[in-house]
């Protein structure tokens, strides 16, 4: 139980500096329910680890009367995450990377991130929840229609960031994805990250 939590932890750390240091200082935005708190402080200004929190407020009430067990698995991770994304907000000015490179290491980090935490049965936030609900409800693949989410909030997003950031911003979903793909691979995992 401590070696799950640990990883846990691990993975929390390694997408709040993917996102600090990589993503913010360029606006590049992520897929789930991370890239919704990203365009709500690219926007708004609001901390991105709490409008994660409340954001998913809604969908965890949600399984926890439909699915106790993935709401019991995924709540440390929406805590942690969250927690880690907006502790390691004091470092976004801290260095700046070119774009290419941050949407690269960006990537890196908050792919390990993701493939750690769902090493321990967890995950960043609602978006997969909501996903994992409906596939279950209507025997549809998570996979794709968490993709489908990312690919909506990215879309959303457009106006907020800008052409060149949006660009930016597809290599660094496509990095995390396929980091997150690699550290799940033998779980089985239909090849999508869950965030």
């Amino acid at each position: 139980m401590m070696r799950v939590f640990s990883i846990i932890v691990v993975g929390s750390i390694f997408v709040g500096i993917g996102i600090n240091l990589f993503f913010v200082p360029h606006h590049f935005l992520d897929g789930g329910m991370i890239g919704i708190g990203l365009i709500a402080h690219y926007w708004f200004g609001f901390k991105p680890g709490l409008t994660i929190i409340l954001l998913s407020v809604p969908l965890y009430f949600l399984a926890f009367l439909k699915d106790r067990a993935l709401f019991y698995n995924s709540i440390h991770g929406l805590w942690l995450s969250s927690l880690m994304i907006d502790f390691f907000y004091q470092w976004h000015t801290a260095v700046q990377f070119p774009p290419l490179i941050s949407a690269f290491f960006g990537g890196t980090f908050v792919g390990i991130g993701i493939g750690l935490m769902l090493r321990g049965n967890s995950a960043t936030g609602g978006s997969d929840l909501l996903a994992q609900l409906i596939g279950k409800s209507f025997g549809l693949n998570v996979g794709k229609l968490i993709f489908a989410f990312d690919s909506i909030v990215l879309l959303v997003g457009f106006p907020v960031i800008g052409t060149e950031a949006f660009l930016y911003s597809l290599l660094a979903v496509s990095t995390v994805g396929f980091f997150t793909t690699i550290l799940t691979h033998h779980n089985g995992d239909d090849g999508f990250s869950f965030h």
